[in-house]
């Protein structure tokens, strides 16, 4: 802002006389114009064809920027002109502004009818506005926002409204988790009993996973912060004290889970973000940390470094964790394999089944689903082939990794089966027997967006049976099934749970017997343990 101007004195000149050492050989004709400025009038003869910067010279005025004159300084001046001079100030004020904080509501069916929790206490924003005044000769004559800072960002008010409703309340094993809304709640021995374990109302989905033995939830949460998407965060679920612990990780879109063999360690994939979509390029890496009950976080190791991840390897790499703890399955666009992390073993991705990458036509890439055998021996996949005629067809497929080739077990079950196998059961022979659930298209020749059925088989695909939803019900949409971790108590079946229209269900795998469990259509994730 320029504060001042330099104090001018007007010099009202009668006749500027121009002389020589000798008779003039020609007398310059001269015009008289009249000059307004600060707060002064008066006129001056001139030479005619003067411009108006010549006449504030003469009078021993000047306009400094950002000062303004009309007519302009460029403009030749003819007899009779007037000139003003305007002196322009500005000056800036900074305001900070607070922005309210919004209310959210948000059902929730752990509640009674009509009773209300607060879950987070909303917290004003506050904005640091730049304001510019523009003056003209002491005179106010626009004004505008310049600039706007962020001091502090308005975090929303939470409350959560009761809307119980007289869903059927089943037994149910270990702890079954879920997602609502952005907040992790937990089951119990009952489907009736239910607590929310993580309340920050900002979990993001993309990672939701138990520990195996229950006790800790694994989570990403949405990031503010520039050039970061998400966070990787723990929470003790065992009951007692909220207990949260960020893992430092960030950037999580693909895969993080517990190494099955130790209680307090991690493996994940990161991404780096992207302006573009999907709004990300995938590292394709593999990391591993440990953390203690206490807090502490342990630097994280490389046990994969970042790579090409193969064609369209920019999408992002899928993994799974072996029963054993010290192998992986992996899958990407054009296949699926194994890499093994055990001490002493050189880490390296050995393909077990390689196949055509979909071209998607979208900012998206098609993925296999992953799952282990509970005896570590097989995996189970969907296998992509392109025939002469380009129309693409997925095969649910079976992939034993100790001698044979790809098994295929449901053709056209559609590109979303994601398979998920069973507990081990034995048999009455002694066998070691265990069954594989399913999502079938029902339009397989359309499987991207079609609906898909909840399907059950033997792991040699026998005995196949339908479970959810009844013919003539629209289908899943495409998600990953979780078993119980015992049989149903008085069946021989167990539970498969599930999403269907954003609720929560139950099936028995025997009686085929379904149990809707809330009612709020809130809900995109599920594990259980």
């Amino acid at each position: 802002m320029r504060l001042y101007h330099r104090p001018i004195t007007l010099i009202w000149a009668g006749l500027i006389v121009l002389a020589g050492c000798t008779p003039p050989a020609v007398t310059a004709d001269l015009i008289t114009v009249r000059i307004t400025a600060d707060g002064s009038t008066g006129e001056i003869s001139i030479p005619a064809g003067s411009t108006v910067q010549d006449v504030l010279a003469a009078a021993g005025l000047e306009a400094v920027s950002p000062d303004r004159t009309e007519p302009p300084l460029y403009t030749i001046l003819a007899a009779g002109s007037e000139i003003l001079v305007i002196r322009v100030t500005e000056e800036f004020s900074v305001d900070e502004i607070v922005i309210p904080f919004d209310k959210q509501v948000v059902r929730n069916e752990a509640l009674p009818e009509g009773e209300t929790r607060l879950i987070q206490p909303g917290v004003n924003g506050v904005h640091e506005i730049t304001v510019r005044r523009l003056y003209e000769d002491g005179v106010e004559v626009s004004s505008g926002t310049v600039s706007t800072v962020v001091i502090q960002e308005a975090v929303p008010e939470i409350i959560m409204v009761g809307s119980q409703t007289p869903f059927t309340q089943v037994e149910i094993a270990g702890r079954l988790a879920y997602l609502s809304a952005g907040i992790a709640w937990v089951m119990e021995g009952s489907t009736g009993s239910r607590r929310p374990v993580v309340t920050t109302g900002d979990l993001d989905g993309q990672v939701f996973r138990l520990s195996p033995n229950g006790e800790w939830l694994l989570f990403t949460r949405r990031s503010e912060a520039e050039n970061e998407i998400n966070s990787l965060w723990v929470a003790r679920v065992a009951g007692g004290e909220e207990q949260l612990i960020d893992l430092g990780a960030r950037n999580i879109i693909h895969f993080a889970d517990w190494v099955p063999t130790s209680v307090l360690r991690v493996a994940y994939s990161t991404v780096e973000p992207r302006e573009t979509a999907p709004g990300w390029q995938a590292n394709n890496d593999l990391q591993l940390l440990s953390f203690s009950t206490s807090g502490w976080v342990a630097r994280p190791t490389v046990a994969l470094d970042t790579n090409a991840g193969g064609i369209y390897g920019w999408w992002g790499t899928n993994f799974a964790l072996a029963p054993d703890g010290v192998r992986l399955a992996y899958a990407r666009p054009d296949g699926v394999g194994v890499l093994d992390l055990r001490e002493g073993v050189e880490t390296f991705l050995r393909p077990v089944l390689e196949m055509p990458p979909l071209n998607t036509g979208g900012d998206w890439a098609w993925v296999p689903g992953l799952a282990w055998a509970p005896t570590g021996n097989i995996l189970f996949t969907v296998r992509h082939a392109a025939p002469a005629d380009e129309t693409s067809q997925f095969d649910l497929t079976a992939l034993p990794l100790e001698a044979g080739g790809p098994v295929p077990l449901a053709t056209s079950s559609g590109m979303f089966a994601y398979p998920a196998t069973s507990p081990i059961l034995v048999s009455e022979t002694g066998e070691l027997a265990y069954q594989v659930a399913y999502l079938q298209a029902v339009f397989p020749d359309q499987s991207e967006t079609s609906g898909y059925r909840l399907v059950v088989m033997d792991r040699d695909g026998s005995n196949r049976s339908v479970l959810f939803p009844a013919e003539g019900e629209p289908g899943l949409l495409p998600q990953q099934v979780l078993w119980s971790s015992e049989l149903r108590p008085g069946s021989s079946g167990f539970w498969i749970a599930f999403l269907y229209n954003g609720n929560l269900f139950l099936v028995d795998t025997v009686s085929g017997d379904s149990f809707q469990l809330t009612g709020d259509g809130l809900i995109n994730r599920l594990d259980w343990r």
